[in-house]
């Protein structure tokens, strides 16, 4: 099985290498690509405002989509199971997790750490996760912090309403979000002060649970 490792905004470091690694002791073919090669090096930015004004705002959503199709593409010739395609993204990656989950065919499953699912629209960001739950073609497992100032937990509380609604869509139906009450943003980033031990294991407890009750 295929499996896709969708970075934050700081790019492919040691957090999301150790990540893909993971992954790939769990028997999958994990890859994390650098989804920022074209605008630069996110490392190289000094301050979370230079990286979001040369490096995010620089990176369009259809450009990460195609990028995340090209990998599927690709992946055809590495021996994989092409009916088993999963994407795991955190953050920035989590909310890329959604929209992909809404926009391509041919993934299995999705998991969202922490992925943004409104926001301003913009030319690169014409839509968000919320604006496409009844496109979805592959459900999504989310898992969200309580005390997360940039998603609010009623935001994830409106896209759980959405889900159920979705009567006639068996992928939002199947989709299922968590929210940790006493973990912040990037609860799962070892690397980070955000990082919240117990409930990173407990994530990541249920992410594989949830793979394998995808089938993988």
């Amino acid at each position: 099985p295929l499996m896709i490792v969708i970075s934050e905004i700081f790019g492919v470091h040691e957090y999301i290498a150790d990540v893909t690694r993971r992954f790939a002791k769990l028997g999958f073919f994990a890859v994390a690509p650098e989804f920022f090669y074209r605008a630069g090096d996110p490392s190289s930015m000094g301050t979370m405002a230079e990286l979001y004004s040369k490096i995010i705002t620089k990176t369009p959503d259809v450009q990460v989509l195609q990028d995340v199709q090209a990998v599927m593409d690709w992946s055809k010739g590495q021996g994989v199971n092409p009916n088993k395609i999963a994407l795991n993204g955190f953050c920035w990656g989590g909310r890329i997790v959604w929209l992909a989950c809404e926009r391509l065919e041919k993934i299995s499953t999705g998991i969202a750490w922490y992925g943004r699912l409104s926001g301003d629209r913009s030319l690169n960001n014409p839509t968000h996760p919320l604006d496409g739950v009844n496109q979805l073609s592959a459900p999504v497992l989310g898992l969200y912090g309580g005390k997360d100032t940039g998603i609010p937990t009623q935001q994830v509380e409106k896209m759980s309403s959405l889900l159920k609604e979705q009567t006639n869509n068996i992928s939002a139906k199947k989709s299922k979000l968590i929210i940790y009450p006493e973990s912040g943003h990037a609860f799962h980033a070892d690397y980070r002060p955000s990082y919240n031990p117990s409930d990173a294991k407990a994530g990541w407890e249920e992410a594989t649970k949830w793979l394998k009750q995808q089938g993988f």
